[in-house]
């Protein structure tokens, strides 16, 4: 092994190390949200049953670029361990061209998105305000994608802490600014559900800034050579779109699928919408944490991977899920131990707090019944795509999402009139297929064979240490 590769761990500790720093960073936009969508209750109950749609209406429409370029950590994982350092710089200036290409294409699913949205059947006050807040998402929308095609040179190297400040600095900064715009503090005029998008947007490109000076910055060009390999590779851009796009289509169509979820629910009453909205806040607190346990186990495996440590690129990824079940078992019971807690924090005002928190216990039951499948999807469809196999996850949750889950939720609705209690309890079948069919691939190792990177032995110059941030 060449002396400048990273040592070879499969530990809990190694995967701790990498992990926290993400879950910090997860658990700080759960923070966000969760302080958003409280503010927006405060405000009004109009502006949170229109921020929960429109927000995750927002995100099914970018989080396919997002995921694309995202697969940039895959391959610098495996470029990294495998102890070429230049093929991590080409395939991160690969996703932020990528990054910077696909705005455009964002700013022409807006008049889509604002269709689906009309098409929603909510209230009159609730499509004005959704649209509203939809509309300036996108408009700020190119800095999803180029936080995590940037991101990715620190992530796929396990430097998980240099994301980890970036995501608190910007995140604080757009906790502030809700406060502000969203009630009007001081010299800001009062904006309602607008400053909240606002302060999104204007926050968003803090952690991308930074980590793009630290990218360019003398040391990470000395060893990475990041100034002179800043230019479009056509051989790696295409393989990132070959392994990156099914990531992308996949998350998409997923998102789509609890997008439509969401949508649906609107058509079930006030009061249970804004239960079901306040159950989906709640339940980022145990989702987004998964989320960065995940991106380490992709991390880990790629690395593994790429120095061809398959054997520990399958124990790393058990390993992450173990974790992922201790963190989310802890926050479940809290789901079912102090739901009082977490609804008064948004029924406020003239909100009827009696008929929506009986609801809204109810549906965080389900929500910590789902719990452990949830993290389970995420942590091992993190893990795959660090090896590569990004096609599988795309047709098999595809699949799932809108044969089952979606279709399912359309006739329960609309057809049936089966209720809420019946929307959510398809919803929580729907996760533990998704579950079953991941640990299955994952236990069936063909993921171990998929080649990702060439492997060839790195420049002379990239021998004269380990690199940093």
């Amino acid at each position: 092994m060449n002396k400048c590769q990273p040592p070879s761990s499969a530990s809990y500790r190694e995967l701790l190390r990498i992990a926290l720093p993400l879950i910090v960073t997860s658990a700080s936009f759960t923070v966000l949200h969760f302080c958003d969508r409280m503010f927006l209750a405060w405000y009004s109950p109009v502006a949170l049953q229109a921020s929960v749609p429109g927000g995750i209406l927002f995100f099914t429409l970018v989080c396919g670029f997002m995921a694309t370029a995202a697969f940039a950590n895959s391959l610098v994982a495996q470029y990294y361990g495998s102890g070429d350092y230049h093929g991590c710089s080409r395939s991160v200036a690969q996703a932020v061209l990528l990054a910077l290409f696909s705005y455009p294409l964002i700013l022409l699913l807006l008049p889509a998105g604002l269709a689906m949205l009309t098409a929603s059947g909510h209230a009159p006050e609730v499509l004005a305000a959704e649209r509203k807040y939809f509309t300036i998402l996108m408009l700020g929308g190119l800095s999803v994608s180029l936080n995590s095609a940037i991101g990715s040179f620190f992530s796929g190297r396990g430097l998980t802490k240099v994301i980890m400040f970036c995501a608190l600095i910007g995140n604080a900064m757009n906790i502030l600014l809700n406060w502000l715009l969203i009630f009007g503090k001081g010299p800001f005029p009062e904006m309602g559900i607008s400053g909240a998008a606002v302060a999104s947007v204007a926050s968003g490109f803090i952690s991308p800034a930074i980590m793009l000076v630290l990218y360019f910055s003398k040391k990470n060009n000395r060893l990475y050579d990041t100034r002179r390999l800043f230019y479009f590779d056509a051989p790696l851009f295409r393989r990132l779109l070959r392994f990156g796009v099914p990531s992308g289509v996949h998350l998409a169509l997923d998102i789509g699928a609890f997008s439509l979820f969401v949508l649906l629910l609107g058509r079930l009453g006030e009061t249970a919408f804004m239960a079901a909205n306040i159950a989906l806040s709640v339940n980022m607190i145990a989702f987004l944490p998964a989320v960065g346990i995940g991106q380490a186990a992709s991390t880990l495996v790629g690395q593994h991977l790429g120095r061809r440590d398959v054997d520990g690129a399958a124990v790393v990824g058990w390993r992450a899920v173990h974790i992922g079940w201790i963190y989310t078992i802890l926050a479940a019971s809290t789901f079912v131990l102090m739901p009082e807690v977490y609804v008064r924090l948004f029924a406020r005002g003239d909100v009827p707090f009696d008929e929506v928190f009986s609801i809204a216990r109810t549906l965080l039951l389900f929500a910590a019944c789902w719990g452990l499948m949830d993290a389970t999807n995420l942590i091992l469809a993190g893990a795959l795509r660090g090896a590569g196999d990004t096609h599988f996850v795309m047709w098999y949750q595809t699949a799932v999402a809108w044969l089952f889950f979606a279709a399912g939720e359309l006739v329960i609705v609309l057809v049936l009139d089966g209720g809420l209690l019946a929307a959510w309890s398809w919803a929580l079948i729907y996760i533990c297929l998704l579950a079953l069919g991941l640990i299955v691939r994952f236990l069936s190792r063909r993921w171990q064979k998929i080649e990702l990177i060439e492997h060839r032995e790195p420049a002379p110059e990239t021998r004269e240490g380990l690199p940093l941030a």
